[in-house]
Parts: C-alpha cells; structure tokens; sequence
C-alpha cells in the first residue's frame, strides 16, 4: 500500500486537509534520511474540495442533496458534502455528484467544466489521481427564467 505524505495542512469544516506535498517532516537525524510521518486525507475532506469546486462553476445553481441533507440544510447547519459521494483507494478518486443547474445553461458544457474543474481541485489539492467524475442532473432552477 502506498501512502502519500504531507507537510501542509488547512482546516476546512472541522477536517484537516493536506494541501502540498513533497516536504518531509523530519526529525533530527544523524545520516541524510529524514523521518516520515505519513498523514491519511479522511473521504469527508475529498467530498468537501469536490462540491466547493463544483459550485464554482457558472450554471451550477446548487449541489442537489439526499432527503438527509434537506433536514440537515433546514436545521441551519450547513452540510459542505451534499450532493457529493467519494470513493477513495489508495491513489484514486472516483466522484459521483448531483447538481441543480440554473435554467438557460448547456447542460453538456457545463458538466465538462464541472468534471475538469473538480478534477483539478482535488489533484491539486490532495495528489490523489481522479479516476472518474460522474454527474447527475437532479434538476433545473426556473427561477433565472423569470
């Protein structure tokens, strides 16, 4: 198993999130080695860059959310993963999200940019290598419409 290392860390919702890498922390030693303590990247904190990184995007109106997510949203606590699943393995991503779009948008050019810039969130943030990014389209906001 490969674990990767980090020297970095922001907290972000209560997590902490590795956010470089390559650094080692090293303790004092007489040879050239430095000692490495390997840090783990928790799925809550992978779900979290995606759905940020998905509302970024024009045309995304809201991350569309579980029945669970509705009754969290409506206690006044905000849930930063809804509409966001995340299957994490050693070196891979795979990201499963569902959105509400604002009506007027191209749905296809939006997904793409959705996918490329969630893509490039996580990579960047965490070096874990994403796998795939798929979108559901839970719904269309008719409200800009008006």
């Amino acid at each position: 198993m490969r674990i990767r290392h980090f020297s970095t860390f922001l907290l972000l919702g209560g997590l902490v999130l590795a956010s470089g890498r390559g650094a080692a922390l090293a303790a004092p030693a007489t040879d050239s080695t430095a000692h490495v303590l390997p840090q783990t990247i928790a799925d809550e904190v992978v779900a979290i860059i995606a759905g940020l990184a998905a509302t970024e995007v024009d045309g995304v109106d809201s991350m569309a959310g579980n029945i669970t997510n509705e009754l969290v949203g409506k206690l006044g606590m905000k849930n930063l993963s809804k509409g966001v699943k995340v299957d994490v393995t050693e070196d891979h991503v795979s990201v499963d999200l569902s959105l509400n779009l604002t009506y007027g948008y191209n749905i296809p050019e939006v997904s793409e940019a959705v996918q490329d810039r969630v893509k490039s969130a996580i990579e960047n943030m965490t070096g874990l290598s994403v796998l795939d990014i798929n979108i559901k389209i839970a719904g269309v906001n008719m409200e800009a419409a008006q």
